[in-house]
């Protein structure tokens, strides 16, 4: 939960600025726009404002605002302590077959100030909720306290309003109270529109009939419903001034789009007695101090406004609603465009959502294995078409893959042919690394075994992000999100998978239905082939993730074959510290040699 936070703020500074593009295309077509249009706009706004907190997923664009990824975690951002190394991940005492060697990634953001942050975020929801809730404690006893209307004259000339609407057949009741200075209606499912006493003492049948007419166009357009949306979005974004701006401004065009409905349904010569309604009453009605209630009220300068807009107001034709619409179309399709987007920031994403009702699988308690370690044992048999599972909940959840997406990173490098099954050999940049065993010149092999980062990462360079989301997108990898930087987006970054992925796309890979080359898949499975004898063959990969110098993800994947079966295996664990693929080897291959089903030559 910690993570959403960091996700939520970069999502906030996306926001804004959509916010402002929008602002900014609302003021140039502020006059092929009719006032309505411009109002409806902003409900596609709200819906963007929600989508964080719901995982819409971006497939094909997820690296359209990737520069807000690398700017928080850039050297400005990082950090005071400095990057560190761990020295080789120990290896597992049953199998000398590899070496882990992990580069630690530091977190941007330290988890404790994440989790301050996490806590202001919550502690202001809890706060602005309260002042919600007192308001419509508040809205509650008025409603109580209101009597019906009483004035004969004025609830004749509010059926007469009914009728003008078409509304005849709709039960909406009307009211007199003393607490109110501007008339409201308020209620999504039943409605109610409120009266001042002192609107109907100064009852002036024009003025009133106005009045009515535009409340009841609140009840028309659902304007109660927005009221919870914008209620609900200015408890979210408590912290946000842009976004309170902006529901200010939504307020504004909701009076003016009542305001315009009005006027269709006045002579031209009535316009002038309309605005003069809102001049009339100025000093005597106020913004209401009721959230979830709609009326005719706003301060002066919100009052200025309508009037400067009523005044100049003409109906348009024809030529001008055709326009409107496509122009209203363009930017509604522009904010919809930004909607997975805003999600891919926000919502993690990290839960593989497995469909497993048709599969058989057994649930097995292998906790005595994995001692102090969260984690997950995922085992698929090929001839029985079987699973055995330990810890459903953790075996689809999504992990950083660290050094196990080499498999597929060297498949597609092959396929650029970046390097090639008979020349794998890229030269080594020079630079001195911890490990002594990455200050050479590698292949394919030697860079598997020795799990050389740089190697990977020079493999991506040349395949461009563009490449690798499509590779990602081809096999889909995990989450398929490639928005971390392109040297660190498999190392504890965007890009996660679950182990029950892993199997799965073990299975593609060994039985070749992944779609590339065969040569090119045979020369990965030689890479991360770890032993051969006449009990069969054993292929895997070790990955480790290591977080501001702590071990925190520990993984080994890989599959046997031996003479008449072929197993698919996936572990990971999860600690503050010493959760390495070395650690995690071990744990597989303790339950491996329990199941019968491969033991380590001595």
């Amino acid at each position: 939960m910690d993570e959403f936070i960091t996700h939520f703020l970069l999502c906030n500074i996306v926001i804004s600025i959509i916010i402002g593009i929008f602002l900014v295309s609302k003021w140039i077509f502020k006059n092929t726009l009719t006032s309505r249009m411009q109002y409806n706009l902003w409900y596609f706004l709200l819906v963007l404002l929600l989508t964080p907190f719901f995982p819409v997923q971006s497939k094909q664009f997820p690296d359209l605002f990737s520069w807000l990824n690398h700017m928080i975690t850039s050297p400005a951002f990082q950090t005071v302590q400095n990057k560190t190394v761990n020295s080789p991940a120990t290896p597992s005492t049953t199998s000398d077959w590899m070496n882990e060697f992990t580069i630690s990634v530091n977190s941007s953001t330290p988890t404790i100030i994440r989790c301050i942050l996490l806590c202001v975020w919550i502690a202001g929801m809890f706060v602005m909720f309260v002042l919600a809730l007192k308001s419509s404690l508040q809205l509650r006893s008025l409603k109580r306290s209101a009597l019906p209307l009483q004035n004969t004259t004025i609830y004749k000339l509010y059926k007469q309003c009914l009728s003008e609407m078409k509304l005849t057949r709709t039960n909406i009741p009307i009211y007199s109270t003393a607490f109110l200075k501007t008339p409201i209606i308020t209620g999504i499912f039943k409605p109610g529109i409120y009266m001042p006493i002192h609107l109907i003492s100064d009852y002036h049948e024009t003025d009133v009939r106005y009045i009515l007419l535009h409340e009841l166009q609140h009840y028309k357009h659902k304007d109660s419903l927005a009221n919870y949306l914008m209620i609900l979005t200015a408890i979210l974004y408590w912290f946000n001034p842009i976004i309170w701006y902006a529901l200010k401004e939504m307020r504004n065009d909701r009076e003016i789009a009542c305001d315009t409905s009005v006027l269709k349904m006045l002579d031209e010569c009535d316009y002038e007695k309309y605005g003069n309604t809102l001049i009339n009453f100025a000093e005597k009605i106020s913004s209401s101090p009721f959230p979830f209630a709609a009326g005719l009220g706003g301060n002066i300068k919100q009052i200025r406004r309508r009037i400067i807009s009523i005044a100049s107001y003409k109906n348009p034709s024809f030529h001008k609603k055709a326009i409107g619409i496509l122009t209203f179309m363009l930017i509604t399709a522009g904010i919809i465009s930004f909607t997975p987007f805003i999600s891919s920031y926000a919502a993690i994403n990290n839960q593989y959502n497995w469909n497993y009702s048709s599969e058989n699988i057994t649930q097995t308690d292998l906790s005595s294995y994995f001692k102090n370690y969260e984690g997950s044992f995922v085992l698929f048999d090929s001839n029985r078409d079987s699973w055995i599972v330990y810890d459903m909940e953790h075996a689809t959840h999504r992990i950083s893959p660290d050094s196990t997406y080499k498999i597929y990173d060297a498949l597609w490098g092959l396929e650029e042919n970046i390097i090639t099954p008979q020349n794998s050999l890229l030269m080594w940049n020079g630079k001195n690394y911890p490990f002594e065993t990455w200050n050479s010149n590698q292949t394919l092999q030697s860079a598997m075994t020795s799990s050389v980062n740089w190697y990977f990462q020079a493999i991506d360079e040349q395949l461009a992000s563009t490449n690798i989301r499509n590779y990602i997108q081809q096999i889909g990898y995990g989450n398929e999100n490639v928005s971390g930087r392109l040297s660190t987006y498999w190392l504890e970054s965007s890009l996660k998978i679950s182990p029950v992925e892993q199997v799965k796309l073990l299975t593609k890979l060994q039985n070749n239905s992944l779609g590339f080359s065969s040569e090119n898949i045979n020369a990965v499975k030689d890479a991360i082939c770890l032993s051969s004898s006449d009990a069969g063959t054993f292929y895997g990969k070790t990955g480790t993730g290591r977080v501001d110098g702590q071990d925190v993800n520990g993984w080994f994947i890989g599959y046997i074959e031996t003479a008449d079966n072929t197993y698919f295996f996936a572990t990971n664990i999860g600690a503050d510290s010493d959760a390495t693929g070395g650690n995690a080897t071990e744990i597989t291959m303790s339950i491996l040699s329990d199941m019968n089903i491969w033991v380590s030559q001595k």
